[in-house]
């Protein structure tokens, strides 16, 4: 269920904008040519997206591209010129100012860039300051701010004062008092740009799994391709205002929509955004119920030397080689009851590593390079699904397919 629905959405600044600017910015004028013939500056040309329940959408693109603007439009901070949001199924352009100040609070939650905390006030007084706003009794604000303050891992910090806290811990208050809420979506703006480096990976982790066990909707803005990949389960990437592509990590590096979009990606580690799933391919597979005959004649039509063996259910199992299968072979009785039961469970290798679906190409390598042979992919209950080959593995390190 789609969450928050953006339709054809235009913000322009300057004089009279809807009379002036759009008409021309819907010709297909540039945004140069509209900013001189009438003063106006283009900040969003007709953006579409969807965001769905639970899902992580980050909004990416060079600092004027309009991802920002993106995000004030979905709460209205900033005003659209024109166009559709949807939040929960209500148009939040249209709406009366009491009904957007109750979305606001009942709804959305936002965190800042620039923390945006009361410098006179203690950390569960900063956490509770909407709270606090709307009114909320204090007893009961206090609670609410509480469990954020431990959801964010800042428990025993409560009541110091926030410029006694690092850059990190005063992103986390920033965060707890959106949490405090309990809002619906999460609107972050650059939420960790201005963090050292090590503190920005920590709180990307930290922000993952929080989303694991509270499975919000969050719009997360930023200008980092690699933070991108990694937090976003979709990815929107803006060009002067406009959405050039939408698409999973995946679909952004392995598909790249034009020149721009490609030239972000160009020097992406790939190991660490693609999963087994992306390269693996289908293989020839047997049951471990089979006879020796009939895995030797098959891995004869196919021209192989190994077989992957599963089970009636395509459990992975294991693995044969055509010397045992052979010699198997060799070793079937005669009698018909005896050799219904002569199978090829006797000679399954469980050497072969195996990887999940949703592992990435980065924590294959080291199985990879410790055997010749390929990496069984497997999904929940052992479900097989392919194979990956050290070929493939180079060729998508290096944005090439496996020949």
């Amino acid at each position: 269920m789609s969450l928050i629905e953006v339709n054809n959405l235009y913000k322009i600044f300057g004089p009279h904008p809807a009379e002036r600017a759009l008409p021309m910015l819907k010709e297909g004028k540039g945004k140069k040519e509209i900013l001189k013939k009438t003063g106006c500056t283009v900040g969003i040309n007709n953006a579409s997206f969807t965001v769905e329940e639970g899902e992580i959408f980050v909004v990416m693109g060079l600092s004027g591209s309009g991802k920002s603007t993106v995000i004030r439009c979905l709460n209205r901070l900033i005003e659209p010129t024109s166009g559709e949001v949807k939040i929960d199924g209500e148009d939040i352009v249209g709406m009366s100012k009491d009904r957007l100040r109750h979305v606001r609070r009942k709804k959305l939650g936002m965190v800042f860039q620039r923390f945006g905390l009361l410098p006179h006030r203690s950390v569960i007084d900063n956490v509770a300051f909407g709270l606090e706003i709307q009114k909320v009794p204090r007893e009961e604000r206090y609670q609410s701010a509480l469990q954020a303050i431990e959801t964010v891992g800042l428990k025993g910090y409560e009541y110091q004062m926030t410029d006694e806290l690092s850059g990190g811990m005063q992103q986390r208050v920033g965060l707890a008092r959106a949490l405090a809420n309990d809002p619906k979506i999460l609107l972050m703006d650059e939420a960790f740009s201005a963090l050292d480096p090590l503190i920005r990976v920590q709180l990307q982790d930290e922000l993952l799994e929080l989303q694991a066990s509270m499975h919000k909707t969050i719009v997360f803005i930023t200008h980092d391709l690699d933070e991108a990949l990694k937090l976003g389960g979709r990815i929107a990437i803006m060009k002067d205002g406009a959405v050039v592509q939408i698409g999973t990590p995946e679909d952004i590096l392995s598909n790249p929509a034009d020149d721009y979009v490609a030239a972000f990606v160009e020097n992406v580690d790939r190991s660490k955004v693609l999963t087994a799933s992306s390269i693996m391919r289908p293989t020839d597979v047997i049951y471990d119920t089979a006879g020796p005959h009939q895995c030797a004649r098959r891995m004869r039509q196919i021209g192989s030397s190994t077989m992957v063996v599963v089970n009636r259910d395509r459990h992975f199992l294991g693995y044969v080689k055509i010397d045992d299968v052979i010699h198997l072979c060799k070793k079937v009785p005669s009698a018909e009851d005896d050799r219904d039961k002569w199978n090829l469970r006797a000679i399954i290798q469980e050497d072969m590593r195996t990887a999940d679906v949703d592992d990435l190409i980065a924590d294959m390598l080291g199985d990879a390079s410790a055997q010749s042979l390929p990496i069984a992919v497997i999904e929940k209950n052992k479900h097989f699904k392919g194979i990956v080959t050290r070929a493939a593995i180079l060729g998508a390190i290096g944005g090439e397919s496996e020949t």
